[in-house]
């Protein structure tokens, strides 16, 4: 059987999940753990819009649930009044697959790191959003360790001095919204944990969509990474370098010009992009961003690379297509309409092969 022959319906991510008549509040969202991370750790910063965000989706508490892994933003479940798992380091999304298949009537989200994620991790996280399991990941990217105490990462960038490549790391880095892109992820986000409006956007589209929604988020490891996102912070430079993205507007971005827009624009180059002064080319050539684009999103993320120069937040894609749990459901209903009485028992305890159904 395949994905078209099942007739499933075009639900959003959150349609089939209880709604709630209540008003609910941040503080509806906050447990009584005393939150334990760094001072200025940019963790607090993802929370709080975490915390505001939830009561905008009307989703009781009870069908609401966290699962992270192991690593400091995987403290996450305990800093919310909601369901939560602290699971194993790296199996998060597998543990969160297993909720979402059985479990139509929850809200699922994924908490996980950039070690945590991408390092032991990753065959768990590209196999997520290549079966497009209607779960929503937050990938926190401080570009270190900061649980196990500062070695680097995954996405560190070449030539890191940490605690365990004292002499530079020689790892070439993985670009996260590549590597979802790469896995043919069907929702792909980037926000910075200090853009508290631009992070909720990206929050809300991701809970809408239904499939694998994964967003990327920038924040700041004040102890063993510090400073890693500034350029991307400070008024002088983020101007110039953060590229924010809307399906169907045209590319530009930094001060205003004279036409009170952006004073960059992005063009295209060849096979790729690049950036050019919006006054010295024909405004036709900018490119307008289109969210179903694959081949747009991909390069869009590739337009910056470990530097940070040209760095694109917002949401890279967004598509629709079938869910893995919505058809591993739709094969259980179809075997137990055609087998109602089956024995599972006897079929348990019977021979190693079974026929479902007769032809």
């Amino acid at each position: 059987m395949t994905a078209i022959d099942l007739g499933l319906p075009q639900l959003g991510g959150l349609d089939d999940i209880p709604k709630t008549d209540q008003k609910l509040r941040p503080a509806d969202f906050t447990s009584d753990q005393e939150v334990r991370w760094c001072p200025g750790c940019g963790d607090y910063a993802v929370l709080a819009a975490v915390r505001s965000f939830l009561p905008t989706l009307g989703i009781k508490r009870e069908n609401t649930v966290f699962v992270s892994g192991i690593g400091c933003s995987s403290r996450f479940p305990y800093y919310l009044d909601t369901y939560g798992m602290h699971s194993i380091h790296g199996r998060a999304p597998a543990i969160a697959t297993g909720l979402a298949v059985t479990r139509p009537d929850l809200s699922v989200w994924v908490v996980t790191g950039d070690g945590d994620a991408l390092s032991i991790g990753g065959n768990h996280l590209i196999h997520a959003l290549r079966r497009n399991v209607n779960m929503t990941i937050l990938l926190f990217n401080n570009r270190i360790y900061g649980l196990t105490k500062g070695q680097y990462s995954p996405t560190s960038e070449v030539g890191k001095v940490t605690k365990s490549t004292p002499m530079g790391s020689l790892d070439h880095p993985f670009n996260p919204v590549s590597v979802a892109l790469g896995a043919e992820a069907s929702f792909v986000g980037r926000a910075i944990d200090s853009d508290r409006k631009g992070l909720t956007e990206v929050l809300n589209a991701a809970a809408a969509h239904r499939g694998t929604a994964l967003v990327e988020i920038f924040q700041d490891c004040p102890i063993f990474n510090d400073g890693s996102f500034d350029v991307l912070r400070k008024p002088e430079t983020k101007e110039q370098r953060l590229i924010p993205v809307r399906h169907g507007e045209p590319i530009r971005f930094g001060p205003a010009g004279e036409d009170g827009l952006g004073e960059y624009a992005v063009v295209q180059e060849g096979f790729g992009l690049t950036v050019a002064k919006a006054d010295e080319i024909d405004q036709s050539q900018v490119v307008v961003h289109d969210q179903t684009d694959q081949n747009l999103s991909w390069a869009l993320s590739r337009l910056s690379d470990q530097d940070l120069n040209h760095t694109v937040t917002g949401i890279f894609r967004q598509v629709s297509r079938p869910t893995y749990d919505d058809m591993a459901r739709a094969q259980v209903a179809e075997a137990t309409e055609r087998t109602p009485s089956a024995d599972l028992q006897g079929l348990l305890n019977g021979r190693d092969t079974w026929t479902v159904a007769g032809g």
